[in-house]
């Protein structure tokens, strides 16, 4: 065993649980999801500043980029084209994860991390054979859906098979394993950027099919959750997989809690329109708003284009390509703060030191950009374009042990069983809206704002810190199923929120009733529950 102890429960129980070799090893290769949505984010950036995509996709783009007087230098990426080539596989996994929902609560979790493996597979092959930007986008389309699922699938999976003690570490992998996979795609960029004859572009978005290979490798051989297998009635399995993962034959308080709450959800016909009840609603306001908080810190903005960032402010294609790898490995280390920390220090300390560190760091930034470059200067002085780096690192550092994977990891343990795999399909929905929006908008907001992108998104990294001070709860160390009593009839603000839990406990009642009522139609009308 790799460990032992006991992982705190509510009411003054405590479930005993060891840090088994199977838990950190299904972990692991669950979370390559994570790898795999990171090199996506990362390869696109790398790959849509090379000369030889440019010329054979987008030959406007590549003829302003080989004539630097033509136009602004902060205006020669902007075309709508190249940017929907980076957000068309958000805006496919937003389509993606209301059908990964249904996979996710039908057949459980692991066959829904299966299905984004060969999804990704497909996208990867239809790209590495691009003749046309169609083909092109059509692969991107097939990886976003990919992206819909494994991101459906994979933080449940991993807050469900991890002891509670270290569930929040555990589930950082899966945000590790994003900054792995952008630090891997910027240093394939870097090595595929010297192929000549201006094919290496192929080569970068071919690698993807490592991490698609080892995601779907690791669907078939990982355990189910035993919270999937006793929602969908499998109890005797359930129970065997619990007592594995554990590492003990003393699970039965946690295996009767886990039957306990999978009878309240069964309750629940419909989990969208349960999502939207009164005593659901703090955990949705705080899962809508860390999604779209997490993409207005402008973090993505710098991970897709940050070679063409930095090539945009006057570094020349290899020192943009140089600059990528270093913003990669910084964000790769400070997720491992991240994973030390999160069970320790708590989530809300993190957030609000990253708010603070992100927030200085792109005022400075917009300073020395607004001072030192002009529309059609040449180049950053050495001094200033190193001082940039440093900063560009100290923003991605502060968001790493932070924003990063706590955006996913806050919403993935505060719902409910009876609403947790709705509110991760709303939670991973309006992500990748927000993706999509800043991925299709940057290069043209870069273009108009200039340098006054980076105090843009420094105003909505100072509107965040005030809400996570006033309006999020700390959940280290709390029991998923406790989080109700716990943690939102605690709060200034959402325990108001918790006063009809019994009227809300008789209208689920009554649904049920009505449902009964109705007959079979009720039950088949909208099953996917899209919409409801």
């Amino acid at each position: 065993m790799a460990g032992g102890g006991f992982a705190a429960s509510g009411g003054g129980t405590e479930f005993e649980a060891k840090i088994t070799p199977i838990v950190i090893i299904s972990c692991i290769m669950a979370a390559t999801g994570g790898l795999m949505f990171g090199y996506d984010v990362g390869v696109s950036g790398g790959v849509t500043s090379m000369p030889g995509f440019l010329r054979k996709f987008f030959p406007v783009v590549y003829r302003r980029t080989q004539n630097p007087g033509l136009d602004s230098n902060y205006c020669k990426y902007d075309n709508q084209g190249l940017q929907l080539f980076t957000s068309s596989l958000y805006l496919a996994g937003l389509t993606a994860t209301f059908f990964a929902s249904y996979t996710t609560r039908k057949f459980g979790r692991r066959p829904t991390m299966l299905i984004a493996g060969l999804f990704f597979i497909a996208g990867v092959v239809l790209n590495t054979a691009a003749q046309d930007l169609a083909m092109l986008i059509i692969g991107r389309i097939l990886l976003g859906c990919g992206v819909g699922f494994a991101n459906q699938a994979v933080p449940l999976f991993l807050s469900e098979i991890a002891p509670t003690r270290i569930r929040g570490g555990l589930n950082i992998l899966f945000q590790l394993n994003v900054t792995i996979g952008i630090l891997f795609a910027n240093l394939v960029n870097y090595g595929t950027s010297k192929i000549e004859g201006g094919w290496g572009w192929r080569v970068s978005l071919g690698l993807a099919g490592i991490p698609a290979g080892l995601l779907t490798l690791g669907a078939l051989f990982v355990v189910e959750t035993p919270n999937s297998l006793i929602e969908r009635g499998h109890l005797e399995k359930g129970k065997a997989v619990l007592r594995k993962i554990r590492g003990t034959d003393n699970i039965e308080p946690e295996f009767l809690e886990l039957v306990e709450a999978s009878r309240v959800a069964k309750e629940v016909k419909h989990p969208f329109r349960n999502l939207m009840k009164r005593r659901n609603r703090p955990q949705l306001i705080i899962a809508l708003a860390l999604q779209i908080f997490q993409q207005l810190t402008g973090i993505n903005a710098i991970m897709f284009y940050a070679p063409v960032l930095f090539s945009t402010v006057g570094f020349g294609s290899d020192a943009s390509l140089y600059s990528a790898v270093i913003t990669g490995a910084v964000n790769v280390l400070s997720t491992v703060v991240s994973i030390y920390s999160v069970d320790k220090l708590g989530r809300r300390v993190l957030l609000l030191e990253a708010g603070v560190q992100m927030f200085l760091s792109q005022v400075v930034i917009a300073i020395i950009l607004g001072l030192k470059v002009k529309d059609h200067s040449d180049d950053l002085n050495h001094s200033s374009a190193i001082f940039v780096v440093i900063l560009i690192c100290t923003f991605v550092s502060a968001f790493a042990w932070s924003w990063g994977p706590l955006g996913w990891l806050i919403p993935s343990e505060t719902f409910p069983l009876e609403t947790r795999s709705a509110g991760q399909s709303v939670t991973v929905c309006v992500n990748l809206v927000f993706t999509f929006v800043i991925a299709q908008a940057f290069l043209s907001m870069l273009c108009h704002f200039k340098f006054g992108i980076f105090l843009f998104f420094s105003g909505w990294v100072l509107v965040m810190s005030f809400f996570v001070l006033f309006l999020l709860p700390e959940t280290k160390n709390i029991p998923i199923e406790e989080m109700t009593e716990r943690v939102w009839k605690r709060h200034w603000l959402w325990k108001r929120f918790m006063d009809d839990y019994s009227a809300d406990e008789e209208s689920v009642k009554g649904d049920k009733k009505n449902d009964k009522k109705n007959g079979p139609a009720v039950e088949l009308g909208f099953n996917l529950n899209i919409g409801l």
